[in-house]
């Protein structure tokens, strides 16, 4: 049976048509491969500029990192989340900011030098073997103030002992290998004290506020007996229960804790005053 030239001439072009469609295709892909692969920072600017057009940017909420420790309850959510501006989202200024761009380039040597400094921080903890089960106290986030390092309590293992405000010795021990770290770091530390929520009515003499303030003092002392300079504590701090780390649970025992934090914030530079 004779073939109709209408059907053999459709198809030795289908499969030529798709094919050369491929070709063309690799030729692109493969000249882009050449064009990118020398590093060029506004080419790549470009880059960025349309994918964020073409599948959207989240510019209005940036979560704060985590560290989650085994052996602690498992948040749901962050608890940190900082609302930021619509322009903070890209870190390519738009053309309206050129006349900040030295505010920027200051901000961004602060930035690069926190960072070293809470990544050396992180580095000296997990460089201590001598506290690996100690460090299961210990919980690790960076928050828009600076990096939290808490020592909360689990249960049937307190930090401090039933209502005293003096750290227990492994506590000591614990604060004592931190001090090491905090006090080579180049910025200011804030010490706060927190309880967990009670049932029972608290006594009115001596209460969660006092006893918070009290242990976080005690943690500044111990500090500062270990070299951490006095001038680089900002603040002193007892909240109570006002601020539980796990709020869907405000009973449990990792309420209990002390924070130090290691605050985006240099110590003031000492002035020489003339007598």
């Amino acid at each position: 049976m004779a073939k109709k030239k209408g059907a053999a001439h459709g198809g030795g072009h289908g499969w030529f048509v798709t094919f050369a469609d491929l070709m063309g295709l690799l030729v692109a892909f493969f000249v882009m491969l050449v064009a990118y692969s020398t590093q060029d920072q506004a080419k790549l600017q470009v880059v960025a500029g349309s994918m964020r057009e073409a599948f959207g940017v989240q510019d209005r909420v940036r979560y704060s990192g985590v560290i989650e420790i085994p052996g602690l309850p498992t948040r749901p959510k962050l608890k940190n989340a900082a609302p930021i501006q619509p322009d903070e989202a890209s870190a390519t200024p738009s053309p309206d900011e050129h006349g900040r761009q030295q505010s920027y380039g200051e901000k961004f040597k602060e930035d690069r030098a926190f960072a070293l400094a809470a990544a050396s921080l992180r580095q000296a903890m997990q460089d201590m073997p001598d506290i690996t089960e100690l460090s299961k106290h210990l919980m690790v986030e960076e928050t828009k103030q600076g990096l939290n390092i808490e020592m909360i309590d689990q249960d049937g293992r307190s930090m401090f002992s039933e209502g005293s405000k003096e750290p227990n010795e492994r506590t000591r021990r614990l604060i004592q290998k931190l001090a090491g770290p905090l006090k080579v770091a180049a910025f200011r530390l804030s010490i706060a004290g927190h309880t967990a929520s009670t049932r029972t009515p608290p006594p009115a003499a001596y209460g969660p506020w006092e006893l918070s303030a009290d242990r976080a003092n005690a943690v500044r002392k111990l500090l500062e007996a270990e070299g951490v300079p006095t001038s680089h504590i900002y603040m002193v701090s007892g909240l109570a229960d006002t601020q539980p780390l796990f709020p869907d649970d405000p009973y449990i025992a990792a309420n209990r804790r002390v924070t130090i934090t290691l605050m985006r914030e240099e110590p003031p530079v000492p002035v020489n005053i003339q007598p």
